[in-house]
């Protein structure tokens, strides 16, 4: 080998050391529980996402989704209209994909429960990044209706004091998903809403 080319090689292996050496970047998210998630939440709703739209923010530098989700419960507070909008940085314009870890991920169709923060005056954004979304699925039977955390999310979970934790939130029944944010919020009024 001549000495351009261990030059090269010594150059490319400088770079490849470098590279790994750096430490990965990731999300990194207070974890919560049931009850921080409600008491943070303006909004807790459960309904079927009905649309998906992304479009360049105003300054044209970042892509925004808007996810339509057709409202049929609230679990706390009243939602606005019929559908609410559910905001979040990231998603594909043409050909250009911005993404964003840590935020839930919806699908067309997709029975969900989300705890909601305002985001403007007509919009909303999930608590807590992708710990406010659960997945509405129902028992083989068709007898058991359960909220599912969604750990579709690339994001590092971190106590109070900023160490690793893993996520508070469990699969629960919807009935006693409902039951706890109904305490977790103070609302003192019986609901029967049918699953």
């Amino acid at each position: 080998m001549d000495n351009r080319r261990w030059k090269s090689a010594g150059r490319l292996l400088g770079a490849l050391a470098l590279v790994l050496c750096l430490p990965a970047l990731a999300t990194s998210v207070l974890g919560v529980d049931l009850d921080q998630l409600t008491r943070q939440s303006e909004l807790v709703v459960r309904g079927v996402v009905k649309s998906k739209e992304s479009r360049w923010s105003g300054d044209g530098r970042r892509i925004l989704t808007d996810v339509q989700i057709e409202v049929q419960e609230s679990l706390k507070g009243a939602a606005p209209a019929r559908t609410v909008t559910v905001q979040q940085p990231g998603g594909v314009v043409g050909d250009i994909g911005q993404r964003v870890d840590g935020l839930a991920s919806f699908a067309m169709g997709e029975e969900v429960v989300v705890f909601l923060e305002r985001w403007g005056a007509q919009r909303f954004q999930v608590t807590a990044a992708a710990q406010g979304k659960f997945r509405v699925e129902r028992s083989s039977d068709g007898t058991r209706v359960f909220a599912v955390p969604d750990r579709s999310a690339d994001a590092e979970l971190l106590d109070a004091s900023g160490r690793p934790t893993t996520s508070r939130l469990q699969t629960l029944e919807l009935s006693e998903l409902r039951e706890r944010v109904r305490k977790a919020s103070g609302d003192k009024t019986p609901r029967s809403v049918a699953q």
